[in-house]
This record gives structure tokens, C-alpha cells and sequence, in this order.
């Protein structure tokens, strides 16, 4: 199985609290990668939902583009490329019909060019204990395949906020070679504080990875308020970095050694078995 030898680098998760103004998301989220940058990252992720935390399905179909004509793409192209750095933007909602979008990633390579998109699977259909529900497959399409973006950096699996609670397709990206996962995100306060950090530190755990989530923090235009505390978490298990609630950078050295080195230690990649039943 791939293992990565790169080198060491710095990874930053910018958290937001996304708005329904997509030109003001846009500039807030260019600002804090700029700060990223400036502290040496030359690996920089931002939130699941980015541009656009809508007020509610309509309106989000009504402030979303076709992937051609999305304006946050050409900004964060050229902030990549700009700023020399590898960067990851949580998703975007990409119209793809007059009724659904994807909720798409976009990872820039540092000149600019889309290294890798990923479409978020596992789609958050969900009625809270709190009464709150979510029915994101009412207007999303989801997604059918599973990236490793091939980088400098080493090999990265991507995935979207829901797709971390379901722990075979991390196995499955881990076993194509990834030593990095990220999971953007904008978990509820309920679910977050519940299985925010558990869920994270049991998939880098379990695959040797290191996990890189950046989240959305704070209450937005629809009163909906998201978690926050964004993470960076080590192949065994050790919290590297956790941002509050608030929009802010959190930074860490990954040294893409210690995969491989927690992957020796537990080799359960390798380990996997045929079995029949129940």
C-alpha cells in the first residue's frame, strides 16, 4: 500500500460563520487564507459551505451558480496561485438542475488549477432530539465517487461533514493511499458536541491519517447555529490544534512520517477479512 514520504509542512483550518451574502463570504473567508499564508501554511482549508449559508432550500438554489459560472471559483483560484499554497474550499453549492446543487469541494493547487473536486456522498437527512431537521437530499444531488487528489504534499482523501459517519470510506481512501483527510464542515451544536471530536480523532485512528476539519462556527442568516471548534488531529489520535466558535485561523505541523510510522504500529489497513453472516 502508498505510503507518503513528503516533506513537512504547515496546515491551517480557516473557521467561518458564513452569511446569505456571497461577495461578503468570499471576502471574509480571501482574508483569513491571507492570514494562513502570512503564518506560514502552505496548506490552507476552509469550511463545508463556504459562500453561502442561506436562509433557507429556496434561497440557496436561487444564489447558486453552474460550476462555470460560480464567482468564488476564479477568486480562490487566484488567491492560490497568488499566495503559493494548496488550497482546499470546504464546498461550494454548485447548481447542477433547475431544482438540486452539489455540495462540491474544490482543492487549488498552488497555480491556481483545480487539483481535485469531490462531491459530498452521504447527504444529512436528520430529525434532531431538539425538533431541529435537515432534509439535504430535498436539493442536493449527491455524489458517486471517491477522490485521492494526488499533491506535492502527498496523497489527500476528501469528504464533507455527514461522510464522517461513515467510517468505510475513509478505510477506502486510507487503503488508496491517503495519509490526509479532510472533512469540512458545518456541524450542528447538538451533533458537535456530542460526536464532533470523537467521530474525528476514531477516523484518524483507525486509518493512521491525519484529519484536517475546518468548520463553520457561530449563528448565521437562517438562526441556525453550527459548532465551530474546527480540528487538526495526528494519525494517533492527538488533538494538534481546535479553534473556539468564533471565525479565526488554527494552525499545525503535519509531518507526513507519521502515518506511515502509526500505520507500522497498527497495520489494520492490511488486515481486513472476507466473512459471511449475520
Amino acid at each position: 500500500m502508498a505510503t507518503s514520504r513528503a516533506a513537512r509542512f504547515k496546515a491551517a483550518c480557516v473557521q467561518l460563520c458564513s452569511g446569505d451574502d456571497v461577495a461578503e463570504n468570499i471576502r471574509t473567508t480571501a482574508a483569513l487564507v491571507r492570514e494562513a499564508a502570512a503564518r506560514g501554511a502552505s496548506f490552507i482549508a476552509t469550511p463545508e459551505n463556504t459562500s453561502l449559508m442561506a436562509p433557507d432550500a429556496g434561497a440557496k438554489l436561487a444564489q447558486s451558480f453552474e460550476e462555470a459560472h460560480d464567482p468564488a471559483l476564479p477568486v480562490f483560484s487566484s488567491l492560490a496561485n497568488e499566495l503559493n499554497v494548496w488550497l482546499l474550499i470546504g464546498s461550494l453549492a454548485i447548481k447542477v438542475s433547475e431544482t438540486k446543487t452539489a455540495n462540491r469541494s474544490f482543492l487549488f493547487a498552488p497555480n491556481g488549477d483545480i487539483a481535485a473536486r469531490y462531491s459530498k456522498i452521504h447527504l444529512f437527512d436528520v430529525v434532531l432530539g431538539s425538533g431541529e431537521a435537515y432534509r439535504e437530499s430535498s436539493t442536493v444531488a449527491g455524489g458517486d465517487e471517491a477522490v485521492v487528489a494526488d499533491t506535492a504534499l502527498g496523497p489527500i482523501g476528501l469528504s464533507i461533514c455527514y461522510d464522517l459517519r461513515f467510517p468505510q470510506l475513509y478505510r477506502r481512501l486510507a487503503q488508496k493511499g491517503a495519509f490526509l483527510f479532510t472533512v469540512p464542515s458545518a456541524f450542528t451544536v447538538p451533533t458537535g458536541q456530542a460526536h464532533w471530536h470523537v467521530l474525528l480523532r476514531a477516523r484518524a485512528i483507525e486509518n493512521g491519517a491525519f484529519v484536517i476539519a475546518p468548520a463553520q462556527g457561530g449563528t448565521h442568516a437562517n438562526g441556525r447555529k453550527t459548532y465551530g471548534h474546527s480540528l487538526i488531529v495526528a494519525p494517533w489520535g492527538e488533538v494538534l490544534a481546535e479553534a473556539g466558535t468564533v471565525p479565526q485561523v488554527v494552525m499545525a505541523e503535519i509531518d507526513p512520517a507519521l502515518s506511515q510510522e502509526a500505520r507500522g504500529k497498527v497495520p489494520n489497513l492490511l488486515h481486513d477479512r472476507t466473512f459471511s453472516g449475520p
